[in-house]
């Protein structure tokens, strides 16, 4: 088969690697939405299923890098399938302590193990195609080939947080929330070890022992933080966006349904986000960043004033236009700007950014919401998409600099 030399990514990695690590993806992107919705259905407060998702967020923030880290040391099998494995469980036994007796904290605890413990499954899969491209690719191909690439997993980590949502909403308006998080159990411990066990996991082992890391202190230059807080934005927009949503559709008589709604917001996310790699080259990859968080800073302003289902929907779906390519960007600076050897380090950290993000700020809408309204609720994803906008001039500002040096 090595005699064969085939061209393509797909030939390289293999016919099921996309598929499996697609739906390994998911259940990541369904545990805050699906945590958010099991505790306020069971519990009856938004501001406590907020704080349990920023559980989740704060979970994934603290050992997200920590996993990313062992996986550049000792391989991401060695890492992952105990991961997982740790991770379904705990996914199967929340919707036990949720809906007993236990006290408030409990819940939290259990939250906080379960974004502690998340397979960091979208990051490592960026991790082995960058390795693929670099180690089997011909470096006159590697730079299109890694664009394109970085286009798919944006787009594939975008459409899985849409996904996700629209099936905790489905799940949880069909039979009953709690079956969202079981659904996600499963999902782990089927394609997680799936994941982990597929024949490009021994791509990057030990990797490291061929190329000298970088040392730690380089994850912290301006320029890699700065898309950091970029993708910190993002997480914050969604978190800030699926709350205040959650609290529309509860005033309009189904919090449950908010997930479907959401969906809305993906369909022309992940078609920018796959249609990304065909931007020509002088479009560069900061002046994306910018144009295209204007044009989520707008729908987000516009979501703002939105009052009935209908024109909520026809802003989600212009949002979703400027997520795409901004995600795709992020991710694409991420790898070019990573340190050497700490690949899945640096994707797990942006990879955490974004559950954290979305997770605090689910907890801080939660709570605003429960205050100010649902219309109070709605002005926060303006902020966050503020926050998007302002790390973009901030990075442009910062390639000038590096390149007049």
């Amino acid at each position: 088969m090595l005699h064969a030399r085939p061209t393509s990514l797909i030939a390289h990695a293999g016919r099921w690697y996309f598929p499996i690590a697609f739906v390994a993806r998911l259940p990541f992107a369904m545990m805050v939405v699906g945590v958010l919705t099991l505790v306020v259905a069971a519990r009856d407060s938004v501001a406590l299923g907020g704080l349990n998702s920023a559980s989740v967020g704060i979970g994934s923030a603290v050992f997200g890098p920590v996993v990313g880290a062992a996986a550049d040391r000792f391989g991401q099998r060695r890492v992952l399938v105990p991961v997982g494995i740790v991770n379904g469980v705990l996914l199967g036994a929340l919707p036990l302590v949720v809906t007993s007796a236990a006290p408030d904290v409990a819940v939290l605890a259990m939250a906080f193990l379960v974004g502690a413990s998340a397979p960091q499954v979208a990051p490592m899969s960026r991790t082995r195609l960058v390795a693929i491209i670099r180690q089997r690719m011909s470096p006159d191909r590697r730079e299109r080939v890694t664009s394109g690439t970085m286009a798919y997993e944006s787009a594939a980590d975008e459409t899985v947080f849409i996904i996700g949502p629209f099936l905790v909403g489905v799940l949880a308006s069909a039979i009953a929330p709690w079956v969202a998080v079981a659904g996600a159990s499963v999902l782990t411990l089927a394609f997680v070890t799936a994941f982990a066990l597929h024949p490009t996991g021994r791509l990057v082992a030990g990797g490291t022992g061929h190329v000298a890391q970088a040392p730690a202190r380089q994850l912290l230059r301006p320029r890699l933080l700065v898309v950091v807080a970029g993708i910190l934005g993002i997480g914050l927009f969604f978190g800030a966006t699926l709350t205040s949503l959650t609290a529309f559709m509860e005033a309009h008589g189904g919090a449950s349904r908010a997930g479907l709604l959401y969906g809305v917001m993906g369909i022309g996310s992940a078609a920018l986000a796959l249609g990304s790699a065909a931007f020509p080259r002088a479009f560069g990859l900061g002046w994306r960043w910018l144009v295209f968080g204007a044009v989520l800073l707008g729908g987000a302003v516009a979501f703002a004033y939105a009052d009935s289902v209908v024109a909520v929907a026809l802003v989600l779906g212009v949002m979703g236009i400027g997520i795409g390519p901004t995600l795709v960007t992020q991710y694409s600076l991420g790898s070019e700007r990573a340190p050497v050897g700490r690949s899945a380090t640096t994707m797990t950290i942006l990879g955490s950014a974004v559950i954290v993000g979305q997770s605090l700020s689910s907890a801080v809408t939660g709570a605003f919401a429960e205050r100010a309204g649902a219309a109070g609720a709605m002005v926060l994803p303006a902020i966050a998409a503020g926050v998007v906008v302002v790390a973009a001039v901030a990075d442009l500002v910062l390639e000038r600099r590096a390149a007049r040096r």
